[in-house]
């Protein structure tokens, strides 16, 4: 187990970007190169992260691949990176989602395709940056590092709409990156370091722990998001490239959620349990308002996107149950929901890149002229509705699990997500997919091509992978969630009891 494997995961990317600016030649030659290099390098990088899969302890609950280097020690702040069970995981889904999301704007980014590449590289190096940050002031490097090559990607190869969403974008989580950095520099002051594993095992007043837990929910409360700092999403998802859309849903969404285990529920366990019943409160309204808002849309991607933000709000309920089931769920639901999303965008992407529309009132009868991307999207559909053999039931069960130690009626409205997943998505695959086969474009429509499928296949094998032997992924960062989470009751306050009742009231 050697630690400079994580320096290699981490930074070779930007080895890829440094191929890349040194490319000359015709432009045709330099798009060409910088396909091909940010492939290969993004190949790289996932083969080491499954080496260091390889190579991970799951019986050792504490950190591994550990880093530490003078930073600026003199003010408590080091470069101090390492995975345990639960990065470890988010690592490898940036190393997957990455080469994938590659592969699927080769032909879909067609200007700047260098910038691109080298957009998506930048992109990777933040993320996994972000997922193995031992310090806090490195932790708040990454994520803030990530808005760049997210917010460029949107506003440059977008849709009609691209600069204003690149500037939500960017303003939201600019914005709550700000509650972050106060809640930081009040730790540094109190404890003088910046170590997390440090600040862990620091005790901090029970009123500070309390503002200090608002500043990080509301600093990522905005990337998860938590209802009502969602406005950005729709036209971030809507406008951004397909690949684009991918890595914001698949991946840094999960950075919200990951900081808000990370710096919320297992730093500071008394404030979440004050809070709980208001941030569950708010999963449950996501849960259903996303839902009812996603069955109203005329566009598919964006049908995708309050897709994606009705399941972040199951997301919310698992981790804010403060048990290791709802918490296990959580983290599986979000490695999960990110293989799915990622694959239900790239269906999307299939069908609106040949007919050059997203509406759906213009297609019907797809599946006769696409029968291999109506047989996937129908899987990835399943999926995201939490069919059991899918990985999303494995997550939405352990979540209700989880809500079912808080309140009946947590477990009940928290899983009409399936319900309401199923409403909205068969709805979708209904009105597009069959039906008589309609005139004009759909009967111009062929079938995925190689490098579709090779995006799509292995998306529906992980997915199925995790709905029949979850076992491979919860033994990794499961032994972690135990030694971390002590299961308390939630206390009901008397604003969202009808919502939230405690299983003894």
């Amino acid at each position: 187990m050697h630690p400079i494997l994580l320096s290699l995961v981490t930074y070779l990317p930007l080895g890829g970007v440094l191929a890349i600016m040194l490319t000359r030649g015709t432009t045709e030659a330099v798009e060409t190169s910088a396909r091909w290099v940010a492939l290969w390098t993004s190949a790289i990088v996932f083969v080491l992260s499954l080496v260091m899969w390889a190579q991970f302890d799951p019986t050792h609950a504490g950190v591994q691949f550990e880093q530490r280097a003078s930073w600026a020690s003199a003010f408590g702040v080091s470069y101090h990176a390492g995975v345990d069970g639960i990065s470890l995981m988010f690592v490898l889904l940036s190393t997957f989602l990455t080469p994938l999301a590659i592969i699927g704007g080769w032909k879909l980014v067609n200007t700047r395709v260098r910038d691109y590449m080298v957009a998506m590289l930048l992109l990777e190096t933040t993320l996994i940056g972000l997922f193995s940050a031992l310090d806090l002031v490195l932790f708040y490097v990454f994520y803030e590092a990530t808005l760049l090559p997210g917010s460029l990607m949107i506003g440059v190869w977008g849709g009609p709409k691209r600069v204003w969403a690149s500037l939500q974008f960017f303003l939201f989580t600019f914005g709550g990156s700000l509650f972050m950095l106060v809640a930081l520099l009040v730790m540094w002051n109190v404890a003088g370091t910046t170590d997390i594993p440090t600040l862990q095992h620091t005790t901090f007043s029970h009123s500070m722990q309390g503002w200090l837990l608002a500043g990080f929910i509301l600093a990522f409360g905005v990337k998860l998001p938590l209802f009502p700092l969602h406005a950005w999403l729709p036209d971030a998802y809507t406008e951004a490239p397909t690949p684009a859309s991918v890595m914001l849903s698949g991946v840094l969404s999960k950075a919200g959620a990951y900081g808000l285990l990370r710096f919320g529920v297992l730093m500071f366990p008394d404030a979440a349990r004050v809070f709980a019943p208001y941030v569950l409160t708010l999963g449950v309204v996501a849960v259903i308002y996303a839902a009812i808002i996603a069955l109203a849309q005329t566009d598919m991607k964006r049908v995708i996107a309050y897709s994606s933000f009705s399941h972040m709000g199951v997301i919310a309920i698992g981790l804010f149950t403060l048990t290791p089931e709802g918490i296990d769920g959580a983290i599986f639901q979000m490695l999960s929901h990110g293989i799915v999303i990622a694959a239900l965008f790239f269906c999307v992407s299939a069908v609106s890149w040949r007919a050059e529309t997203r509406e759906i009132s213009a297609f019907a009868g797809v599946a006769h002229k696409m029968p291999v991307l109506a047989t996937l999207t129908m899987l990835f559909v399943m999926a995201n509705i939490g069919l059991p053999g899918t990985g999303a039931f494995v997550g939405e069960l352990l979540v209700m699990v989880g809500a079912i130690h808080v309140s009946f009626w947590l477990a009940f409205l928290g899983g009409s997500s399936m319900i309401l997943g199923a409403v909205y998505m068969l709805v979708l695959y209904r009105r597009v997919m069959f039906g008589q086969a309609a005139g004009g474009m759909v009967a111009l429509l062929r079938d995925l091509t190689g490098p579709e499928l090779a995006v799509l296949v292995p998306l529906a094998v992980v997915t199925l992978w995790m709905g029949i032997h979850p076992g491979t992924f919860l033994r990794v960062f499961n032994p972690t969630v135990t030694s971390l989470v002590q299961p308390a009751p939630v206390v009901a306050s008397d604003s969202v009891a009808p919502v939230v009742r405690t299983a003894a009231g």
